[in-house]
């Protein structure tokens, strides 16, 4: 167990760091940087990683039983509607907030999915998963208070000559709709990973190459709504010519680290699901996700952003955060019970 539960760590780690880079690109607009972003991400990095790393590649996903294609492709075509949201919402609220709440749905309902395909633990480690759960939940209430406050805060300063930033409330509803349809992730490693392991390890890969392999139809799927979403934003915003800026190949080495972080993220999440056993995929979701929400609001206050933020905006920030660490730390006991 000690090992899934340092493997999704690791993983919220690097998904919590994922956006940063995209704080120094330079003459993009928005439509830009998340184009080149999710083309990479979606597309580029985990065909790459596949056709590399897999054994039997075509033999595998010829053979996927149609069902399980179609929960897949579904669900993860959600996913990608939500991590959509889950961008333009860190441009109205910032990074750690924007973290804080999508995550924190994610959290919420993602890490309930499994059970769907999984079916229900021991009431005893049910008990205290949803106990753990809960007290993430007075985590996220919190940050979206924080968030509230700092709106406030920044207000006053924007009133004497400082530039006022997006709607806040507008930000943590995009948040909350694109956490609620990016769980959809969650479900779709659920439903694709017991095959996909069966059939990876069936043609002499190692074990880990199952989380490659069942990120794969995910990110493909998620990928396909994402391209069409920025095909018509770069049109519509005449977004084409920004793409010419000097800072190109900066922009590009940024947001391929974006791209490779992102997608390394979710792997390492499926192999940690993996190792935790059989409520793997429930504990490793809320650690995993957790985690991220830690980095992410501790990159945002390095960068400054709760900079004009009241002592009391901030506390709340804090307290919000602590919770989600003990409401984690109760998951994973939850999970040692089982």
């Amino acid at each position: 167990m000690t090992e899934g539960v340092l493997w999704a760590i690791f993983a919220g780690l690097m998904l919590g760091l994922y956006a940063l880079p995209e704080k120094f690109t330079k003459g993009f607009k928005y439509e830009n940087t998340w184009s080149l972003f999710f083309l990479l991400t979606m597309f580029v990095v985990p065909i790459i990683a596949s056709l590399t790393l897999i054994q039997g590649f075509g033999e595998i996903f010829g053979n996927m039983p149609t069902d399980i294609w179609v929960k897949m492709g579904l669900t993860s075509f959600l996913w990608g509607i939500g991590v959509m949201m889950w961008s333009k919402a860190i441009n109205h609220i910032g990074l750690s907030l924007g973290f804080s709440i999508f995550i924190g749905t994610i959290i919420l309902v993602g890490s309930l999915l499994p059970f769907i395909e999984d079916g229900l633990p021991p009431s005893n480690v049910l008990t205290f998963i949803l106990l753990g759960i809960l007290v993430v939940l007075l985590g996220v209430i919190l940050n979206g208070k924080a968030g509230l406050t700092r709106e406030k805060d920044e207000a006053k300063i924007a009133s004497e000559g400082a530039p006022a930033k997006g709607s806040m409330v507008t930000g943590i509803m995009i948040a909350v709709v694109g956490g609620l349809l990016a769980t959809g992730f969650s479900y779709a490693n659920a439903a694709g990973r017991p095959y996909l392991h069966e059939a990876s390890v069936a043609q002499g890969n190692a074990d880990w190459i199952t989380a490659v392999a069942v990120m794969f139809p995910i990110f493909i799927s998620g990928g396909i709504v994402m391209t069409a979403y920025f095909l018509w934003q770069l049109n519509a915003k005449n977004a084409w010519g920004e793409f010419k800026t000097p800072a190109f190949g900066k922009n590009l080495f940024l947001i391929l680290i974006m791209a490779v972080f992102h997608y390394a993220a979710s792997a390492l999440f499926a192999y940690a699901a993996f190792k935790l056993g059989a409520s793997g995929n429930t504990v490793g979701y809320a650690i995993f996700n957790t985690a991220s929400v830690a980095t992410a609001i501790v990159s945002g206050i390095v960068t400054k952003e709760w900079v004009s933020a009241s002592p009391k905006a901030r506390n709340l920030l804090y307290g919000g955060l602590g919770c989600m660490v003990v409401g984690i730390i109760i998951v994973a006991y939850a999970n040692g019970l089982g």
